[in-house]
């Protein structure tokens, strides 16, 4: 089969407190064969004034409408960063059983596999030690939670999206029949190489480990460099078909 000579939908689940905006800026970079779809949770932006999410189970089931409607009447292809790299597998998994999608690769970064579990917690601490907790594991502070207001605002959905990470259990052991590609900064100290190549055991196809220059929040300062390799890899997925 030739190279893709249309774009794929790639649904894009982002981090803890960030929104679907995080990921606007990368429909701007023109990659040739992919179609960046956002997915917004609950509680940030323009859902602000709906509850968050707190387990990821819900989560999924209840970001399955949003992301069938975003990826068309054809393939798809799902990115997740840290904990959205749990959301992305938690629901490649319902995509595909819905059935009317074929899930053709799952993308995942910055994050452990899904048996591994967090052992880090910050769940609990009053509002100054949870973000000193949270700065700690990235290694990044939104400098809006340096704004009263904002941090007022912005508080909520982080701590149910860092609250939903750490309690988050596989409801099996289930593997995705599409390949896997787990990518990670070099330089991340929260998530190590061994930790990331866990995520071989979520799929009953291709596994790949992909090391790129950063740390754990690599994608924030070259999500261009990140977008062309996911587009590769989906090109040379088609091309092997």
């Amino acid at each position: 089969m030739s190279p893709m000579s249309h774009a794929l939908p790639l649904l894009c689940l982002p981090f803890a407190g960030a929104g679907a905006s995080f990921y606007m800026p990368w429909r701007s970079f023109g990659t040739e064969g992919v179609d960046v779809k956002p997915i917004q949770l609950p509680g940030r932006e323009r859902l602000v004034d709906q509850d968050p999410y707190t387990d990821v189970h819900q989560a999924a089931e209840g970001l399955l409408p949003a992301a069938l409607a975003a990826a068309g009447d054809g393939p798809v292809a799902v990115f997740g960063h840290s904990l959205g790299a749990i959301l992305a597998y938690e629901l490649a998994l319902r995509i595909a059983d819905h059935g009317a999608h074929p899930v053709v690769h799952l993308f995942v970064s910055g994050s452990q596999g899904p048996w591994n579990g967090r052992t880090e917690r910050a769940t609990g601490l009053d509002d100054d030690a949870f973000l000193a907790r949270v700065q700690e594991f990235a290694g990044y502070r939104h400098p809006a939670f340096d704004i009263p207001e904002m941090r007022e605002l912005l508080l909520p959905a982080l701590r149910a999206d860092v609250e939903m990470h750490e309690a988050y259990v596989p409801a099996s052991d289930r593997r995705l029949a599409a390949p896997i590609t787990s990518v990670r900064g070099v330089d991340d100290h929260l998530v190590s190489a061994e930790a990331a190549g866990r995520w071989s055991e979520a799929t009953s196809a291709e596994f790949t480990a992909v090391d790129v220059p950063g740390d754990h929040m690599y994608l924030d300062a070259d999500g261009k460099a990140l977008l062309e390799l996911i587009a590769s890899r989906l090109r040379s997925g088609r091309t092997e078909d």
